[in-house]
């Protein structure tokens, strides 16, 4: 019905239109051509001076009323250190320029009142004036010249990229349709190298793993900042061009396949502590900025104001495609302890995805991190069973001691635990144990008693290669008849074949 209306309305005023020119010609016939071009030159005029007023108090009534929202100002201080820099510039700017803006429209719209069509003025031809040139070519100048050069001096600050002896924090943003694919270095503080022709479904940043300086890094799904750190952002794209977009920090940078480039900054103000200015009360214990006191959620009125769900986010401030607006990611700026902890819960990429699949190029090493993993859960395990009274819990499996299909060669990853055990054996000199080979139901029963002995036997042979006395080892093979699982899965025979050690003394 509203719609209904408002084209009546409109077609009203088209009738009423016409009928005006319609009008206006006949009085320009009745009146004559000449008076009526007179009397219309002074109508639009005035006309235009009353465009004049209203187009210039709604221009700056609308920028008052939404300096907040559209230009950023009252809560929206900069969030990093280098930003008051840009901040200052833009205000300069503005403030030039919008003396300019008012003074041109002005004359602009002054001149077209003053200088009307009126019957006998003739037009004065003014080819050349050497004053006014110079007028109006040096203080444009001048003003630029201090512009430009506050411009160079804060691009300069800005754009400086780190020292070798900073201490800054890199990470890196890959953008592509429709999303951003953030990576973090682990613990040696340092990105690994990429390989455009590596990518692939299951490494889709092309990292390459024979590099170690990739094995420990992540990939988390928002970007988490300790405050008051100097950060280097790595920016690349793996498709289109994209934007890497900070509003908050006044970073911007385009993301650009096949042209690496970065963007340098200190975040200052938490999230939480941005939380408590957008929320900020005056002197009388009211909002200064009442929009982010609204709900956050229209329909629930009694849930979370706006300032309190508020996140920093990361934005494409390019139009990537159909999905432009998936690409937002969220950005917390935490305290430095809040930092570690978080750093503590991430896994590396490399662990979690590539580790032990076809694209591991270290299936026959272990590395530290990884050993240093199994050494403490071998002694957790020992520490449990020497302080246990029951005689099970002083059964031990060897997890991770491996040999050969159908033979007793030990694996090259066997010999990590099995040090392990000679530190142990080493560590306590009164231990003794048994050594129990096992396997499960496959084949028959004679052939695997005697691959259990020449198993149980081949880790007899190693630890006392390594020095352990002969007198506190006993090698023992069970065959398949104590199996722990069942034999009729796959999952039952591999927990059947194993290799434990029994604790006789301590």
């Amino acid at each position: 019905m509203a719609a209904l209306l408002a084209i009546l309305c409109i077609v009203l005023i088209a009738i009423i239109v016409v009928q005006i020119g319609k009008v206006t010609e006949l009085a320009a016939k009745i009146r004559g051509e000449e008076e009526m071009q007179e009397i219309s030159n002074r109508r639009h005029a005035n006309y235009s001076l009353l465009f004049m007023i209203v187009f210039l108090v709604g221009t700056i009534w609308s920028a008052l009323y939404y300096k907040n929202d559209m230009l950023w100002y009252g809560p929206h201080s900069s969030a990093s250190e280098h930003g008051a820099s840009l901040d200052y510039i833009f205000n300069v700017t503005l403030f030039f320029t919008g003396i300019v803006f008012v003074i041109t429209q002005i004359l602009l719209f002054y001149y077209a009142w003053k200088y009307k069509g009126e019957k006998g003025r003739k037009a004065l031809f003014m080819p050349h004036d050497n004053r006014l040139e110079i007028v109006w070519t040096a203080i444009p100048a001048v003003v630029m010249t201090f512009l430009v050069v506050g411009g160079l001096d804060a691009w300069n600050e800005v754009m400086a990229d780190v020292n070798p002896d900073d201490d800054y924090l890199e990470i890196e943003a890959t953008g592509y349709q429709f999303a951003w694919h953030l990576r973090y270095p682990g613990a040696d503080d340092k990105l690994g190298a990429r390989e455009f022709n590596m990518i692939s479904s299951a490494n889709p940043l092309g990292q390459n793993w024979e590099d170690e300086k990739n094995l420990d890094d992540f990939h988390p799904s928002e970007i988490v900042l300790p405050v008051g750190k100097q950060v280097r952002v790595r920016i690349t794209s793996r498709d289109v061009l994209h934007n890497f977009y900070l509003p908050h920090f006044r970073v911007k940078m385009d993301a650009v396949p096949g042209i690496p480039t970065y963007f340098v900054f200190t975040p200052k103000t938490t999230t939480t502590e941005y939380r408590q200015q957008l929320g900020a009360l005056n002197d009388k214990g009211e909002p200064k900025y009442p929009e982010w006191h609204l709900p956050a959620d229209p329909t629930d009125p009694t849930g979370p104001k706006r300032y309190e769900t508020f996140e920093y986010e990361l934005a494409c401030a390019e139009l990537c495609g159909s999905s432009h607006f998936a690409m937002r990611r969220l950005v917390k700026i935490v305290s430095e302890q809040e930092y570690q902890a978080w750093l503590a819960e991430q896994q590396s990429y490399y662990a979690s995805s590539i580790r032990w699949t076809a694209e591991d190029p270290w299936t026959d090493v272990l590395h530290p991190y990884e050993r240093v993993q199994r050494t403490q859960e071998f002694k957790d395990n020992l520490e449990k069973a020497l302080s246990s009274e029951n005689v099970t819990d002083k059964i031990l499996k060897l997890n991770y001691v491996n040999f050969e299909t159908g033979s007793d060669k030990l694996t090259a990853l066997s010999k990590y635990q099995l040090d392990d055990l000679v530190t142990a054996m080493t560590d306590y000199p009164n231990l003794t144990i048994e050594l129990g080979g096992h396997t499960d139901s496959t084949g028959d029963p004679e052939s695997n008693q005697a691959l259990s002995d020449s198993r149980a036997k081949a880790v007899y042979n190693y630890l006392t290669s390594k020095g352990i006395n002969a007198g506190r080892l006993t090698a023992v093979g069970y065959g398949q008849t104590r199996p722990i699982d069942s034999n009729d899965t796959e999952e039952g025979r591999e927990a059947n074949r194993r290799t434990e050690f029994k604790i006789l003394t301590q």
